[in-house]
């Protein structure tokens, strides 16, 4: 079986509040989306940041902007003010879980990005 990132059919954003890491994941296609909610769980994304040690991991959903918002409780050691981490605001954690392998899903071609757009 072919290896996916979750790159291919999504795409995220991060930031802090406080001590806590928010971390946004938004498909290209509605297909994606589908396979997101059905697939990252708030305990596959507890289980890939089992080395920050999140006390606890909460999903949101927000199905008109095809995505899911995952908080992550007390991930940053302290948060900005206090900790001694290179990356005190968890901005990088969006791009690290874009890394996780997904495996190929079956129906892979209709979450895709789709091309970009040329005008003449």
């Amino acid at each position: 079986m072919s290896e996916y990132l979750l790159s291919a059919i999504a795409h995220g954003r991060s930031g802090d509040k406080g001590n806590h890491a928010n971390i946004a994941v938004i498909a290209y296609t509605p297909a994606g989306y589908a396979w997101l909610r059905e697939n990252l769980t708030a305990d596959r994304v507890a289980a890939y940041f089992a080395r920050l040690s999140p006390s606890c991991v909460v999903r949101y959903e927000a199905a008109n902007l095809l995505a899911l918002n995952f908080v992550l409780y007390d991930v940053l050691a302290g948060g900005a003010s206090r900790s001694l981490r290179i990356d005190t605001q968890g901005k990088t954690l969006a791009l690290a879980l874009l890394e996780m392998s997904i495996g190929l899903p079956q129906n892979h071609a209709e979450m895709l990005r789709p091309a970009a757009r040329t005008t003449p």
